[in-house]
């Protein structure tokens, strides 16, 4: 791939892009079919990322009609690397293998190894000849929403879609390597302020908020309300922050230390909760939750903002469920797109329907709504959550970084681009935005 590196670097043409040769084979993290039983009987925290993830040559798929070549200069780690990493809840490979039986092209995809990674930003090398609006040569982001158009349940919402999968985490050529396949109604322009990395980081994480609180799908946020943000400086908790901020909210921000309280502030939140600090015990035993400390939750809340929160924006699930809950006001929306403390959530139904409270689903985002959410990071509206930045051959170490909640916001891989920094196509915008702004994240973590 290094002659498709020469070719960027030195601003080369789309028709002299599109002449490069495409590689036979590219460098790629993946996991292995034959290592899923490798971690049997450990607990989950103890499954090293570092252990399963490979780093390797892998073959060049052959380009289907509807899908591009992408150069990737740098991705991001999801949560979802993490359980495909670990094999939980599941091994990735039964999903390979349920796409594999729907067309000639999807065969592809069930192989002995599975390329990982849900985020790229980079530039097409070559277009399949159904591909009408990229060309070689575009700068481009990618969401990871894989869908088939052909399909009627897709033309609603596409979210609805009987067969919607996850790129990267249920398809195979995921975007944590050199080179990717990727749908062309997966790519969308590369926000011209932002490097590589800060440009990879958001579509997978940011589409998610949008979709939870703005859009007509996810929770109706309007100006005026008040919305309590679980993870506040996570992958999605920080997106969420900004949307509210930037709709005319006001966030609660749920925090675990200081420092992440700190980072908040200089988001702009004044309503901060370090739930370390508060000594919050949800659960008095593994069965048994305390509504005292819920009470207590919610008191700090009143505390903070005057009134009980509008929305809820959850995603822990298990160990913070039964608190949202109870604590969102009467009529108010508890919205959900994940459960990374466990699945199987508890909380006291009688709070939920006698005060007509609504528990709302989320997943991912439609491509309207990652263009939308996708537009409002160019404008700069929207600020990318890029803390540390890692290189493809260190994936296994970023991986395990994420699954031990150490890094805040989104941690940015590095694949073609050989260095931070590189990627900017517009300075004045920046400027006019703002690097502070732009590296709020970034700051904090060179800090620590």
């Amino acid at each position: 791939m290094q002659h498709v590196l020469d070719a960027i670097t030195a601003g080369a043409t789309g028709d002299d892009i599109a002449a490069l040769e495409i590689p036979e084979s590219y460098r790629a993290a993946f996991v292995k079919r034959d290592d899923v039983g490798m971690f049997e009987g450990m607990e989950s925290w103890d499954k090293d990322p570092r252990q399963s993830v490979h780093v390797d040559e892998v073959a060049t798929p052959e380009l289907a009609p509807d899908e591009v070549y992408l150069a990737v200069m740098a991705s991001s780690i999801n949560f979802n690397t993490v359980w495909t990493s670990i094999f939980e809840p599941l091994p990735t490979f039964g999903f390979l293998d349920r796409l594999a039986r729907e067309s000639e092209w999807a065969k592809r995809h069930a192989l002995p190894y599975h390329v990982v990674g849900s985020d790229a930003s980079g530039v097409v090398l070559r277009v399949g000849s159904a591909v009408r609006n990229w060309s070689p040569g575009d700068r481009v982001t990618v969401h990871c929403n894989y869908v088939d158009d052909q399909d009627p349940s897709a033309h609603d919402d596409s979210m609805l879609a009987a067969n919607q999968r996850i790129w990267g985490f249920e398809t195979n050529f995921g975007g944590l390597a050199d080179l990717s396949v990727v749908k062309a109604n997966q790519l969308m322009p590369k926000p011209s302020h932002l490097t590589w990395e800060e440009a990879a980081v958001n579509a997978l994480c940011n589409s998610t908020s949008y979709r939870m609180l703005v859009s007509d799908n996810g929770a109706r946020m309007k100006q005026g309300d008040s919305v309590l943000v679980w993870g506040a400086t996570g992958g999605i908790g920080g997106y969420a922050v900004q949307y509210v901020l930037n709709g005319g909210g006001t966030p609660i921000g749920v925090v675990s230390s200081p420092e992440r309280a700190a980072i908040l502030r200089d988001m702009g939140c004044e309503a901060v909760i370090d739930r370390a600090a508060e000594g919050y015990q949800f659960w008095s035993d593994e069965h048994t939750q305390d509504e005292s400390e819920w009470r207590r939750f919610g008191k700090k809340i009143r505390e903070l903002t005057g009134e009980d929160p509008d929305i809820v924006f959850e995603h822990p699930g298990r160990s913070t469920m039964g608190a949202s809950i109870f604590a969102v006001k009467r009529g108010g929306t508890v919205v959900t797109c994940a459960a990374t403390s466990g699945y199987m959530v508890e909380f006291d139904n009688r709070h939920f329907w006698m005060k007509l409270k609504r528990l709302l689903s989320s997943h991912f985002a439609n491509y309207a709504e990652s263009w939308a959410a996708n537009k409002l990071i160019d404008q700069g509206r929207i600020q990318p959550l890029l803390s540390d930045v890692y290189p493809l051959t260190e994936v296994g170490q970023a991986t395990r970084a994420v699954q031990n909640n150490e890094a805040e916001g989104k941690i940015g891989v590095l694949c073609l681009a050989p260095e931070e920094g590189l990627g900017i196509d517009d300075p004045e915008k920046r400027e006019a935005i703002g690097e502070a702004k732009i590296t709020t994240f970034r700051r904090h973590a060179r800090q620590r």
